[in-house]
């Protein structure tokens, strides 16, 4: 087997890794993607961030679709919120990406992954939010809703509160998308669980909805740009796309708990060597 063959099949698996762990998370597939390809397989992490912020796309595309479906997906938040992210996303891939050097990039990266750790971390064993009442911007958009949880077997009805906390944080999130190419997931999972004290799954849910949005923003820079290489977007989306659907199918059967506990050790990992690499380190 020739060794652009062996290539295209880690970039394969990585992206397939990349699409299931973002599907199940919230937090996008360029979590898993972009460290890999920059780390492991040695692609300049502007490249990677081209590839990802497409792949990105896909992974809200499969998964976002089916939670939609399955009414997980808390759209009036995601419609509210999605303004302050695209908005925070032009300005991070217009202006910013263009002021950062790659060895930043890496510290920057690996900074994000280990702040994302901090609402995973916080939600290890719990199921559900409690005590929450709607706040006045909540009432008024009418925020709360409620969906069918299939492995708790019952309906869940939930409330939302933190809402212009939550709006200041998404603003960052775009940002941190259109600099980084991951969807920013991380900080949308952060504003929903921690702001808005939304349930795992909903925040799950509507920050893949989400994602494909602040991508999609940020993407049409790149392609502008012409960062964006096909020699990679087409492995890479292709099995981004099989890992989200694959994911969305597993997600009703584990627990929030048990993903998180995984992911955990894989992010801050991730996070810490991409860091290292920022700061001169070789392995």
């Amino acid at each position: 087997m020739s060794h652009s063959v062996i290539w295209l099949l880690e970039i394969a698996i990585a992206s397939f890794a990349g699409g299931l762990v973002g599907s199940l998370s919230g937090l996008g597939g360029g979590v898993v993607i972009v460290p890999v390809l920059t780390v492991f397989l040695h692609v300049p992490i502007q490249d990677a961030i081209g590839a990802s912020i497409v792949s990105v796309i896909a992974v809200s595309s499969g998964a976002g679709s089916v939670y939609v479906k399955d009414r997980l997906t808390n759209v009036r938040i995601a419609m509210y919120l999605e303004v302050a992210t695209a908005l925070g996303a032009v300005i991070g891939a217009a202006l910013l990406s263009r002021l950062v050097g790659d060895r930043a990039l890496h510290i920057l990266f690996g900074g994000v992954l280990l702040l994302s750790l901090l609402p995973v971390l916080a939600h290890l064993g719990k199921e559900l939010p409690e005590g929450v009442k709607n706040d006045r911007l909540a009432a008024a958009l009418r925020l709360n809703s409620s969906y069918y949880d299939h492995r708790l077997k019952r309906r869940v009805d939930y409330e939302v509160t933190g809402v212009p906390q939550a709006t200041a944080v998404m603003g960052l999130a775009g940002m941190v998308s259109g600099l980084l190419g991951i969807g920013a997931g991380a900080m949308k999972v952060l504003a929903h669980e921690l702001c808005m004290k939304v349930p795992t799954k909903v925040s799950t849910a509507t920050s893949n909805f989400m994602i494909g949005v602040t991508a999609a923003t940020a993407a049409g820079v790149y392609l502008r740009r012409g960062e964006v290489p096909p020699f990679l977007v087409v492995p890479v989306a292709s099995c981004v796309l099989i890992g989200a659907f694959t994911g969305t199918r597993l997600m009703e059967r584990m627990s929030n708990a048990r993903v998180r506990q995984i992911f955990a050790l894989a992010l801050g990992g991730v996070g810490i060597e991409m860091l290292l690499l920022g700061l001169g380190a070789r392995f």
